[in-house]
């Protein structure tokens, strides 16, 4: 048996599960979220607490169902975000509408709608925070915004994760 799967998976005040066939639903005060069941997995509720339990022949995607259940009872009760740094002269974002506006040192500026269910904010003009109750669209879009302009290696610029550490390689030296 899984050690993860057998964990149970405490439901906060607020948030109901119900699981239909093949189809899983979480729904909280953030939100709601569904995902599709795995066969061969059963979810029984007790009160406030929820236990994941898997037939013999699908012992595999016990612990991955009930880190998914984890994941979107989390993110309905409290939601998920991820920090974004904007670092390199004249880069700069803000939010005009329900879009990011972003230059990044090109010749045209970035427009970058937001995607259903998430919300960008951003703190000053260089921190960026992504925020939604599914914490694999939250991710995605950090990784998205990342992607417009990666880090370089050279000189640290571009749109990094709070907190990541960008290796500083050598230019060239000894020229003649």
């Amino acid at each position: 048996m899984s050690r993860i799967g057998k964990k149970p998976i405490v439901l906060p005040k607020g948030v109901t599960f119900a699981a239909d066939g093949s189809v899983v639903r979480v729904k909280g005060p953030k939100g709601d979220l569904s995902r599709a069941q795995v066969a061969g997995v059963t979810f029984n509720v007790a009160g406030d607490q929820l236990v994941v339990e898997a037939a013999d022949t699908n012992r595999a995607a016990h612990g991955l169902m009930r880190a998914l259940v984890a994941n979107m009872v989390t993110g309905v009760s409290t939601g998920f975000e991820k920090k974004l740094e904007i670092v390199g002269v004249g880069y700069k974002a803000e939010v005009k509408g329900t879009s990011l506006v972003m230059s990044l040192g090109f010749s045209h500026q970035i427009v970058y709608p937001f995607p259903a269910g998430i919300t960008i904010g951003v703190d000053g003009t260089t921190k960026l925070v992504v925020r939604g109750s599914d914490r694999e669209r939250v991710g995605q879009v950090a990784s998205e915004l990342r992607e417009f302009r990666s880090p370089d290696s050279y000189k640290g610029k571009g749109v990094r994760y709070a907190g990541e550490h960008i290796r500083i390689k050598a230019g060239k030296s000894g020229q003649k």
